[in-house]
């Protein structure tokens, strides 16, 4: 199984959904990565140097690598999996959204609402995964400093562009279209949280609308 991959970034196209791919170039090998769009939104021009947690998922007819920028969102995408009802697709959507700490206080807190901020999940699948992951969030190790998005190098200052990165990508993984967020952006404060920025940017939206 293929566990990480540290090469040099060929392309990053758009995919279906809040997610999108990277073509990474290792050993003269190109492997394509399925990633969050808040990976792929920081990943960087082609001929970036790229290092990825991988997570190799085998079905019946495909191998397909997901690609993650720290151990601890590989960790949380494979305990969305486990969960009921949660296939890649969906976890990729949550992680789009939410990063570990923060769908974990969502579901420490029974937030529900914040669960909701993700395509496809409704009250009733939302109310059944805060049941579910409780007592397998808890256990996760999700306090170890994040990295900078792909290169392996400790996280500074960047915190509040990353997290900027991260409602940028998960405004278009819903949807919005780059005029828009930009527009509503201007108007959330950034060193506001990450979901808080989300809430925040989505009522704004829904007024524009």
């Amino acid at each position: 199984m293929i566990g990480s991959l540290r090469g040099t970034l060929l392309e990053r196209s758009a995919g279906d959904g809040p997610h999108a791919e990277l073509l990474v170039e290792v050993g003269g090998v190109g492997y394509r990565v399925v990633a969050p769009a808040a990976v792929v939104e920081r990943a960087g021009a082609p001929g970036t140097q790229v290092f990825l947690h991988v997570h190799t998922h085998v079905r019946e007819d495909a191998l397909v690598l997901y690609g993650f920028s720290s151990r601890q969102e590989r960790a949380c995408f494979e305990l969305l999996i486990s969960a009921h009802g949660v296939g890649p697709v969906v976890a990729l959507a949550m992680l789009s959204v939410h990063t570990p700490a923060a769908l974990r206080r969502a579901v420490e807190a029974e937030d529900a609402d914040a669960l909701m901020l993700v395509p496809g999940i409704g009250r009733r699948t939302a109310s059944r995964l805060i049941l579910e992951l409780k007592p397998k969030l808890d256990a996760l190790e999700l306090d170890e400093p994040q990295l900078r998005v792909l290169d392996g190098s400790p996280a500074d200052d960047a915190f509040a562009s990353a997290a900027r990165a991260d409602v940028r990508a998960a405004l278009a993984g819903l949807g919005y279209g780059g005029d828009e967020i930009r527009h509503v952006l201007s108007r959330v404060p950034a060193d506001a949280t990450l979901e808080e920025q989300i809430r925040l940017a989505l009522r704004e939206l829904a007024v524009a609308r």
